[in-house]
């Protein structure tokens, strides 16, 4: 459940007379490397403004495997960029599932979930995974090598039914990424044989949908819990703008956003009260972070389309535009406020523009 209280305290960060750096180039940094595959990750310590939201940019090799491990304090949130890969996840209830996932698709692993991810196929796979904890580090996850490896012998042969001496070749440390043949095509089951499917899917196929919202200047896919039940703290969007279009100056009042250019070059903004404002340009592979409650706005100013992969730390997604203000205000109101003639605002938008093209 989102908690209506969390930003009541002022973040000294935010309290400032100029606003931080809202940006940071993720895929430039160098992050945790396995030949072909790497982990990097943006949370506060590279971007110390993004209290609420953390991400890692990841990528598998064939035959790489991310291991089985689980995050004690963040849910994660993915989206696949290209590839397929494959996830396993089993809850507290000892229910499991596995999922093939295409480029497009999104999962979602509750809070202390335990999992892994698999590159499928031949080819690799990339994929951004969000955390509704900005000081969460993908780098002190739970993994099962490293559990293992510091448990005494004696505990393990008790605990497993198996002698001291079979341990003897166990990982010592975390392995992180594991190797080894690339999955088998059809999913097998589990070690016990019975599958106990979970009863809520992990797995959503978000660009197999139809668009959330069209407009003139582009295109937006959205899932929260209502589309995506098991996603109870997380809503992801990806937003498609064309040249020259511009996602509309608004604000969240229940969350904070996290942004990672897919392609192209935008323009962000962000206002912050006592005429506090920063701009940001942001390129393919940075990391964008708006708090909750900041005026922003979003503009393609590049030559091509542009694709921004957003995530909100709240399953149920709440935003209020600058043309939706505008048009719910009595129009006598906005002249004072404006010092306009009434011909002036007879001119301002009558409606919710969301994305205003070019």
């Amino acid at each position: 459940m989102d908690d209506p209280f969390k930003n009541n305290v002022p973040d000294p960060l935010l309290s400032g007379d100029t606003l931080p750096t809202f940006k940071f180039e993720l895929e430039k940094s160098q992050g945790r490397v396995d030949g072909g595959s790497f982990g990097k990750e943006a949370t506060v310590e590279q971007l110390p403004i993004s209290k609420g939201l953390a991400g890692v940019s990841m990528r598998l090799e064939p035959g790489v495997t991310r291991e089985l491990h689980w995050h004690a304090t963040a849910a994660e949130w993915a989206f696949v960029l290209q590839g397929r890969c494959r996830t396993t996840v089993i809850g507290p209830d000892g229910n499991s599932e596995f999922d093939d996932f295409d480029a497009g698709d999104v999962w979602y692993f509750p809070r202390g979930h335990g999992h892994s991810i698999e590159c499928l196929g031949d080819k690799p796979c990339q994929f951004i995974l969000i955390f509704d904890n900005g000081y969460f580090s993908e780098f002190g996850t739970f993994s099962v090598t490293d559990w293992l490896g510091h448990t005494p012998k004696e505990l393990l042969a008790k605990n497993l039914g198996l002698a001291e001496n079979a341990f003897a070749n166990f990982p010592k440390q975390e392995a992180y990424f594991t190797h080894g043949a690339p999955p088998p095509e059809k999913i097998p089951a589990p070690h016990q044989g019975e599958l106990r499917a979970s009863p809520q899917t992990h797995k959503y196929r978000l660009l197999a949908q139809e668009p959330y919202s069209t407009h003139r200047g582009g295109t937006e896919w959205r899932v929260g819990q209502a589309q995506f039940p098991i996603s109870a703290t997380m809503t992801g969007v990806v937003l498609d703008l064309l040249p020259g279009a511009l996602r509309e100056l608004h604000w969240h009042p229940t969350s904070d956003e996290w942004q990672y250019v897919v392609n192209g070059e935008i323009s962000v903004t962000m206002f912050g009260s006592q005429g506090r404002y920063r701009i940001e340009t942001l390129n393919a592979g940075d990391v964008g972070y708006i708090p909750q409650g900041f005026g922003h706005s979003i503009e393609n100013i590049g030559n091509s389309a542009a694709r921004i992969l957003i995530a909100f730390n709240t399953g149920n997604y709440q935003a209020i535009d600058l043309t939706q203000w505008l048009a719910g205000t009595p129009d006598y109101l906005l002249r004072d406020h404006f010092n306009q003639a009434a011909e002036t605002i007879q001119q301002f938008p009558k409606r919710d523009l969301f994305v205003v093209p070019t």
